[in-house]
């Protein structure tokens, strides 16, 4: 760590702008028979030569400690030409400044006290983000330590160290652990653990997004759904039977949720290769999506039998769900599920279901902040449990096994927080990372 490095923070397109970060220590003697550095924080023109080129940079200073990384860092805003970035990252690299790998950037800043893991995995999500509820969930855990993970190490710490001043000393100078406030303070941690968990499972979709899956006989309402929710026409509607022939798919925000639809041919038992191609091509879908909205037209009186049949075994994530309501106002086949109508733009009951399924009681304002990376579930899963097993001991227990397993908690909310900064984690972290980042 301290080798200087870099790497365009823009992409390598034609473009007005593009900026080549480097990174290390002592940048200056480094660089200095190429050009002087300017004055920190200072945006600086200068003519600087490389490649056979001459170009007019925009040069801006940090020094160490006062930067990202925590290092000195010196950011080239040149001409936006991806041939003149490459020759600059090639001239770069005979200096001796080589090429950042992924996420690097934001690496040394964690390791230098600039950030926190929490922080820098917010900002790879930012990154990652497409929709506005993405943004706005990636934004909310840039905070760092939630409040509850703080408050959390600094009761957990006197309890770990009374713990192992009792099994060490306990006989010499009876000290030993208090079973009932021990066992309401265990409490209290399991309720703060299982609320954030489930914070966290309904916080993953509003992360990672929510694959939906439109399915059903021809002419069920898919296409017209699929475009009411994009909010505009994307897909071909008609009266004719087996239109849509393959999948479309698309990715939206629809009321708060981020959503990737497929819109997907009609199912039925039919001669005609390109539909039964078509119906083919769906089983994919229904293999990896995360709900799947069998949309049954409320004037027939029973699901078809082909579509029944083929979504059988994915029973689990699939939801009947009414089209046309407006067709068949008054009680019906459809009594007790749940309604639409799409031309109307009558959707309350999709969203009902969607809700319920993927974000439980909360509302997504309620979601923002919690800790929804794969990384941050586990751990999540792992203290509750770990906490569970606690409560289970029997008071009577030696203090060697309540000390082993409040040090395990502790254990688990430094890898939550990033102070255990086990290489195979920040691996996993910053794998996703831009070169720039």
């Amino acid at each position: 760590m301290g080798d200087p490095i870099c790497a365009p923070s823009t992409p390598l397109l034609p473009s007005a702008l593009a900026v080549v970060r480097i990174s290390g220590e002592a940048l200056g003697p480094r660089l200095s028979g190429w050009f002087p550095l300017p004055p920190p924080r200072r945006a600086t023109l200068c003519a600087l030569s490389w490649g056979g080129f001459r170009e007019r940079v925009l040069v801006l200073h940090f020094p160490a400690p006062r930067s990202y990384t925590g290092e000195d860092v010196v950011e080239l805003q040149v001409p936006g030409n991806p041939l003149l970035v490459r020759r600059l990252l090639d001239h770069l690299g005979s200096l001796g400044i080589r090429l950042a790998e992924p996420g690097e950037f934001t690496r040394r800043a964690l390791l230098n006290g600039k950030q926190d893991l929490l922080q820098a995995e917010a900002l790879r999500d930012l990154i990652q983000a497409a929709t506005e509820a993405q943004v706005l969930q990636a934004e909310a855990a840039a905070g760092g330590l939630p409040a509850w993970l703080r408050e959390a190490r600094e009761t957990l710490g006197p309890w770990v160290a009374a713990a192992e001043a009792a099994v060490d000393y306990g006989e010499e100078e009876g000290l030993s652990l208090d079973p009932g406030d021990l066992g309401g303070f265990l409490a209290g941690l399991e309720q703060t653990f299982h609320v954030e968990q489930q914070r966290a499972e309904a916080a993953r979709w509003l992360r990672d997004g929510i694959i939906v899956v439109l399915a059903g006989r021809p002419n069920a309402g898919k296409s017209t759904l699929f475009n009411t929710l994009l909010g505009r026409d994307r897909s071909i509607v008609t009266p004719q039977p087996g239109t849509t022939r393959d999948s479309l798919d698309a990715q939206v925000e629809w009321r708060g949720l981020p959503l990737l639809l497929h819109d997907t041919a009609g199912l039925r038992d039919t001669e005609d290769p390109i539909e039964r191609e078509g119906v083919r091509r769906i089983r994919p879908l229904l293999e990896g999506c995360d709900l799947i909205l069998h949309l049954v037209p409320a004037g027939d009186a029973a699901e078809d039998p082909f579509v029944r049949d083929l979504l059988a075994p994915f029973k689990g994530r699939s939801q009947v769900i009414r089209t046309f309501g407006d067709l068949a106002p008054g009680p019906g086949p459809w009594e007790g599920e749940p309604r639409i109508c799409a031309p109307s733009g009558d959707l309350d009951g999709l969203e009902g279901v969607l809700r319920s399924r993927f974000l439980g009681p909360l509302s997504p304002e309620a979601c923002r902040g919690a800790l929804g990376t794969p990384r941050q579930r586990e751990l999540l899963t792992e203290l509750l449990r770990q906490v569970r097993d606690l409560r289970s001991l029997d008071p009577g227990a030696p203090a060697e096994l309540m000390a082993s397993g409040l040090q395990g908690l502790w254990t688990l909310l430094t890898r939550l927080s990033g102070e255990d900064r086990a290489e195979s984690t920040l691996d996993q972290v910053f794998g996703g990372f831009c070169l720039g980042k």
